[in-house]
């Protein structure tokens, strides 16, 4: 008897039904088709990407299709989204791949050997299966309307929401309980409750209830009819909308994650060599790379950059969603017949994209970071940076910053020969890597070179060095600005320029390694100076160099007791980019210190404000970055306000959180202090020397050891 259980898939359909529905089906699967194909055309006929991100494409299929099976993205810093997706994900996968199976049976397998395999222990456990991830499918769904709106969860709401999202999220709700109320009246339909239904549970409890609300045998074969021809309907529309909405997003996020970039905003795109000045940047639709394309078809509007974006969060002119979405907006009306085109991105007039949302940008990647569909926000806002530049258009602090760079290597505008200057109060002479081989070159950077807070950084960083006999050099009044964020703000033919002179003052020294005190100047020289120079020697940040001198014995840290209480910031170019975030604290413990973390820390660090070419300017901000990061470091860690020491090892960081803790108000509160700083304190402490605290034009002192 059970070989023979089945049910029949156009029960009370018909002949001419069942012919009307393979039409339909041909038209919605040819609709659907032709516009998948239009919108992959449309990506072809965008610019070539810099960087091949079709190569080993079997291994990149793979590999998205594990990160995109895992929900890996989704559950990153939202566990109720992910547990949201996974199951809306699953759910619809296996309705689908149910669907094919039916489709198998009915019209290859059958017709070809005259049997089904859509019968007995198959066709029991095919049911049971669709009815359980059916309600994965539907559960998922509910939470995301539930999220939407009843909780009105802020980011989910913005200048972009549209009907568009209403119905997606409502239409994928109706096909699902669609499929239940369809089979509960197959089953009330078939005259009986037979006991083999009951595999199919959800579809079984609902004919119950409506047996129960007195539904007959004729009735639900009556309502089987018209909701069979209403759910299939929807399903058809649902199919042949997907390449014209939002839908499409099941497709090009996959795409997107096919074709990401695994260094995209750590190492930005060059200019071709023969670029004219109208070529460089982004300056009309047809100048986006076939990705950046994709990437705004890719957007599904979730709002988790725009959630995580410190530019929003301070009141600055940028939201990286609305980017997205404004220039997917402006493509889609010049597609759909627009004549009157405006320009990308300018300063003032009328344009897509504002200057100043570019200018406002930190190039902190935290969008990128938090974004589960890898849309690469810094690499497409770079580009129209440099549109600005090449148009006489960019932000005039930072103009006089690039000046001074290309007069003078630094954007203080001091002479080279200043420099090491920094050295002078030392008591103990820098190597000079010009005159004698060396393990470490060490790149001071311009910060700690110039900078009266921050000398104090090289100048314990030195001590380390020293104290531990390192063969270590500097270049003295050779080193000139890295380049990292001169790129950045788009000053791409300076950048290129620094990196000739970098790459040939590296030439002039022997060495095995370079070890830098700037996480900026670590992300340039070990990711972008070997795509545009010769140069590909190790790069390392000092904490990672002081980490394994700690280790050997080589300072002699064993038994500091600092007695401090602490917390640590992740700079942005030293965590999120190049994930370094073990050294420093293991460095900041080995002091003895209790350290305490930050509710974002790590990848979700939050950036000091500096990136980005922010150090060098003004912004009209509600709250800077580093006074908010300074809050929650005296307000949300486990700690509380007894937390003493807000360390960093970056110099911008620095310099942007000593500005914050002034104009904040903290100065009573908590103190800035480099892991530099705090190595040698702890040794200064342990060998019973005085601790010298200098003071600055600004009253602010930062113990370092005594000279």
């Amino acid at each position: 008897m059970q070989a023979d259980v089945t049910r029949e898939t156009f029960w009370t359909i018909g002949p001419v039904g069942k012919a009307a529905f393979y039409y339909l089906a041909a038209v919605a699967i040819g609709v659907f088709l032709y516009g998948t194909y239009a919108r992959f055309a449309r990506y072809a006929a965008g610019e070539d990407d810099w960087f091949d991100r079709l190569d080993d494409l079997p291994g990149r299929v793979l590999r998205a299709a594990r990160i995109v099976a895992s929900n890996r993205n989704q559950f990153d810093r939202d566990l109720y989204a992910g547990v949201m997706h996974a199951f809306v994900l699953w759910g619809f996968l296996t309705l689908l791949i149910g669907t094919t199976i039916l489709g198998i049976d009915l019209d290859l397998w059958e017709p070809v050997t005259g049997e089904s395999f859509f019968v007995g222990d198959f066709y029991l456990s095919y049911s049971f299966v669709m009815d359980a991830m059916g309600l994965l499918f539907v559960v998922g769904v509910g939470m995301a309307i539930y999220r939407r709106y009843t909780e009105r969860d802020g980011r989910l709401w913005g200048k972009h929401t549209s009907l568009e999202d209403d119905a997606f999220v409502w239409t994928l709700l109706a096909l699902g309980v669609g499929g239940y109320v369809l089979e509960a009246f197959r089953i009330i339909g078939s005259a009986e409750f037979v006991a083999y239904e009951q595999v199919s549970f959800v579809g079984f409890f609902l004919a119950g209830v409506f047996a129960e609300a007195g539904v007959t045998v004729g009735t639900a074969e009556t309502l089987y009819t018209v909701t069979w021809w209403s759910h299939a309907l929807l399903a058809f529309g649902f199919i042949a909308l997907i390449p014209y909405a939002k839908p499409f997003h099941m497709i090009s996020s996959f795409a997107n994650v096919v074709t990401r970039d695994e260094k995209a905003g750590v190492r930005l795109p060059g200019v071709p060599e023969d670029a004219g000045p109208d070529e460089i940047g982004y300056g009309s639709i047809d100048d986006f790379s076939w990705r950046h394309v994709l990437d705004h078809d890719a957007c599904t509007k979730c709002g988790r950059c725009s959630s995580v974006c410190p530019a929003k969060a301070s009141g600055r002119n940028l939201d990286p969603r609305d980017v997205i979405l404004d220039l997917k907006q402006y493509r889609e009306s010049l597609d759909a017949g627009r004549t009157e085109e405006v320009e990308i991105v300018a300063d003032g007039g009328d344009s897509v994209i504002a200057a100043e949302s570019m200018e406002s940008c930190m190039s902190c990647m935290a969008c990128m970071d938090a974004c589960p569909v890898d849309i690469e926000h810094v690499s497409e806002f770079t580009q129209m940076n440099r549109r600005l530049t090449e148009t006489g258009q960019m932000d005039e602090m930072v103009q006089d910053a690039m000046m001074n760079v290309f007069q003078n290597g630094n954007t203080f505008g001091d002479p080279a020969r200043k420099r090491p200057d920094w050295t002078d109060d030392l008591d103990f002479e820098v190597p000079d890597a010009r005159e004698e081989d060396v393990e470490f070159l060490w790149y001071v950077g311009e910060y700690p070179s110039y900078d009266e807070r921050n000398q104090r950084v090289a100048r314990s960083l030195a001590t380390l060095f020293e104290r531990a006999d390192v063969s270590y050099g500097i270049l003295y009044d050779d080193e000139q600005h890295d380049g990292n964020d001169v790129r950045r703000v788009g000053e791409e033919g300076l950048f290129e320029m620094l990196v000739e002179d970098n790459t040939e003052a590296f030439a002039s020294a022997t060495f095995e390694k370079v070890v830098t005190t700037d996480p900026h100047s670590m992300n340039t020289f070990r990711n972008e100076y070997p795509e545009v120079s010769e140069f590909d020697d190790p790069v390392f940040h000092y904490t990672e160099v002081v980490e394994n001198l700690v280790e050997q014995g080589r300072l002699g840290l064993d038994g500091t007791e600092l007695d401090y209480t602490a917390t640590y910031h992740d700079p942005c170019h030293l965590g999120r980019m190049n994930d370094v975030y073990e050294a420093p604290r293991d460095l900041i413990r080995a002091t003895g210190v209790d350290l305490y973390e930050m509710p974002r820390n790590r990848a979700d660090s939050f950036c000091c404000g500096g990136g980005g070419g922010g150090l060098w300017m003004d912004h009209d901000e509600e709250t800077k970055p580093s006074e908010e990061r300074l809050r929650e470091a005296l307000e949300d860690t486990d700690a509380g306000d007894a937390v003493e020491k807000f360390v960093v090892a970056c110099p911008m960081c620095g310099t942007m959180y000593e500005d914050g803790r002034k104009t904040g108000n903290f100065e009573d509160d908590i103190e800035i202090v480099d892991i530099a700083e705090l190595l040698c304190e702890a040794l200064a402490t342990k060998d019973g020397v005085a601790v010298d605290a200098p003071v600055d034009a600004d009253g602010d002192t930062s113990p370092t050891a005594a000279d």
